[in-house]
């Protein structure tokens, strides 16, 4: 018996790592709530924007089943992660085609924990084995080089290109990794509607991310298509304005993953949607401006990734 319960904790331990190595945020790169609402808006002006993102993705829980001998094997995971990233944003003088051309970059911290329990059924009896890891640091940079927006009236539009680059560590034997391991290129188009008078708030951030191989663990995970919009109501209150209202998303994969390390897992194309409320609070500091939002997204659906939610809470100062 204790041999056979060994011989289950060395099977999860083999297990390939598109298997183990849950994406830190359930959908690769992009997160679900990073740009969904005035805050994260291109300025109007020339000047600079710094900000402090906080984020976790808590109780995050995928199952899956893999094949092994005359049966399979059922896998459990979850993921609990927190970020806090340094953002900032600066706004150029001269207009590019009319619009304020801006670059900015976001440098991540993370801490992850991830745990996959794994059961077996020999002669008639299941077995289980439990794997879990812990890790912290640096995670994967996220820049912009090219964002260019226009207003007209309360209306705002802006294209925007970021990439992230695989700064942070991954490795394939862990389960938990602060960084991905491959480059994402995100080109992202939004748009923004803020009434002057009555204060209503209607934003739309539509991206799509496309990935690089990650060779370390020959996993070519597929390309991904999201939008984020929220709606808000936004009042005066003490001095400043103060928002209340809902935030949804939407994800689809729309290429297969591929690689050696994806055979197991065949296309494991993934897709999630969710929604959630979202309070803010905007007040003026002499000639700057402060910013505070916080967000609930749990995931009402996923498929081939983890489900969990996300709590946001961005603090913004723009000079």
């Amino acid at each position: 018996m204790k041999q056979k319960i060994l011989f289950t904790f060395a099977l999860i331990a083999s297990l390939p790592p598109a298997i183990l190595n849950a994406e830190q945020t359930g959908s690769g790169h992009y997160t679900p709530g990073a740009t969904a609402s005035f805050i994260d808006a291109l300025p109007d002006k020339p000047g600079l924007v710094v900000e402090n993102i906080f984020l976790n993705y808590n109780d995050a829980n995928a199952g899956a089943r893999l094949p092994f001998g005359h049966g399979d094997v059922a896998l459990n995971l979850n993921a609990n992660v927190y970020a806090d990233s340094f953002f900032m944003m600066y706004t150029f003088a001269p207009k590019i085609l009319g619009g304020h051309y801006a670059v900015a970059t976001s440098i991540p911290y993370e801490w992850s924990e991830v745990k996959v329990t794994g059961t077996i059924d020999i002669l008639g009896i299941p077995h289980s084995g439990i794997r879990s890891d812990r890790v912290s640091g640096l995670g994967d940079i996220e820049f912009w080089p090219f964002m260019l927006g226009w207003t007209n009236g309360d209306l705002k539009y802006d294209a925007r290109c970021a990439v992230y680059a695989p700064s942070g560590l991954y490795d394939a034997s862990q389960l938990a990794n602060v960084g991905l391991g491959y480059w994402t290129f995100e080109p992202e188009l939004t748009f923004s509607w803020l009434s002057s008078k009555i204060g209503t708030e209607a934003r739309v951030f539509a991206g799509m991310d496309f990935n690089t191989k990650n060779t370390d663990a020959d996993y070519q995970s597929g390309d991904i298509f999201h939008i984020d919009a929220t709606v808000a109501q936004h009042l005066p209150l003490l001095g400043g304005t103060a928002g209340v209202g809902a935030n949804g998303f939407y994800y689809k994969q729309f290429t297969a993953d591929s690689g050696s390390g994806a055979k197991q897992l065949g296309s494991f194309e993934a897709r999630s949607e969710g929604v959630g409320p979202v309070v803010s609070y905007l007040h003026p500091i002499g000639s700057k401006q402060f910013a505070i939002e916080a967000k609930w997204l749990p995931q009402t659906d996923a498929k081939n990734t983890t489900k969990g939610s996300f709590i946001w809470i961005k603090i913004a100062l723009v000079f």
